[in-house]
C-alpha cells in the first residue's frame, strides 16, 4: 500500500495534467457560450487529422477500385478492337474472294478448309465440297494468289487436296516473258524449284511463273509464283530456277476448286 501511494506521489504531475485536461474538455464540450464555441471549433479543426487516416484509407481503396474498373474496361475495349479488326480482315478477304470468283472465266466452287494435314507422306488439306458439288479427282484448287494444289480423293461432301508444298507434288509450268517451260516441285518453306529449263533461256529475277497448260489437270496461266534465283546445272544444258510461291499455305481458310477447265 505504501508503494502505491509512493507511485502516485511520483506521478502526481502527470495525473494532475490528465485531470486538468479532462476538466478543460468537459468545459469546452458542455459550455455553449460564444467564446467557448469559437475555441471548440478551433480545437476540432486542429485535431481533425485524427480522423484523416480513415478518410485517406477510404480514398485509396476507392481509387484502387476505380483503377481496377478502368483496367477491366480497357481490356474489354482492347478485346472488342481485336474482334473488330478480325471481322474487318475476314470481310476484306471474303470480298476479295467474291470479286475473284466474279471476274474469273472458270467455273469456281467455293470451299472452306476443314483441317490441314502434314506427314512425311503427304501435305494436304480437307475441304467441305465433294461429289454432291460435282467435284472430281485431279481438279485444280486455287486462291486469288495462285495455285495451291489439286484434289486427290473425293468423298460425298468432302475432298482431300494435295498441296503444292507436298514433296511429291509436280506441275508443268511456264516462265514469262521468255516462255520457257519446266517441271515444278516443292523445295522448302515457300520455295519451289523448276527443273528441265533450257540453259539458253532468257530468265530474270522477278519473272512470273504460271501453269503451262500442258497437263490435263491445270489450265494455262494460273499463277504459281516469282523467280528468285537461277542456277546453271553443272555438266548439263539445263538450269534450275527457284521460285517463291504466291500462295500463303499456312493460313488457308477458303479456297476454290476449278470444276470445269479450258485446257489448251
Amino acid at each position: 500500500m505504501h508503494s502505491f501511494y509512493l507511485s502516485i506521489v511520483k506521478k502526481r504531475d502527470h495525473l494532475l495534467f490528465i485531470l486538468l485536461t479532462l476538466f478543460s474538455l468537459n468545459i469546452l464540450l458542455n459550455n455553449d457560450s460564444p467564446n467557448t464555441l469559437l475555441v471548440r471549433a478551433k480545437f476540432l479543426d486542429s485535431f481533425s487529422f485524427i480522423s484523416s487516416p480513415s478518410m485517406w484509407l477510404k480514398t485509396i481503396l476507392q481509387l484502387e477500385e476505380e483503377t481496377q474498373l478502368l483496367r477491366e474496361k480497357n481490356l474489354q475495349l482492347a478485346l472488342q478492337s481485336d474482334e473488330m479488326n478480325r471481322s474487318y480482315e475476314e470481310n476484306k478477304n471474303f470480298k476479295k474472294l467474291l470479286d475473284y470468283k466474279k471476274d474469273s472465266n472458270f467455273d469456281l466452287v467455293s470451299a472452306k478448309v476443314l483441317n490441314m494435314g502434314s506427314s512425311s507422306n503427304l501435305s494436304s488439306i480437307t475441304i467441305n465440297v465433294g461429289l454432291i458439288d460435282k467435284i472430281k479427282v485431279n481438279q485444280p484448287v486455287i486462291i486469288p494468289e495462285g495455285v495451291i494444289g489439286k484434289t486427290i480423293l473425293v468423298g460425298k461432301s468432302t475432298s482431300l487436296v494435295q498441296l503444292i508444298t507436298d514433296v511429291n507434288y509436280r506441275a508443268s509450268v511456264r516462265i514469262f516473258p521468255s516462255g520457257s517451260v519446266g517441271i515444278l516441285r516443292f523445295l522448302r518453306d515457300d520455295i519451289c524449284e523448276v527443273r528441265e529449263v533450257q540453259k539458253n533461256a532468257e530468265i530474270k529475277l522477278g519473272d512470273a511463273v504460271m501453269t503451262s497448260g500442258f497437263s490435263d489437270i491445270y489450265p494455262s496461266n494460273l499463277k504459281i509464283g516469282t523467280v528468285i534465283e537461277i542456277q546453271d546445272e553443272i555438266s548439263s544444258f539445263q538450269r534450275i530456277v527457284k521460285v517463291r510461291i504466291s500462295s500463303n499455305i499456312g493460313s488457308l481458310m477458303n479456297v476454290f476448286v476449278i470444276r470445269e477447265q479450258d485446257n489448251e
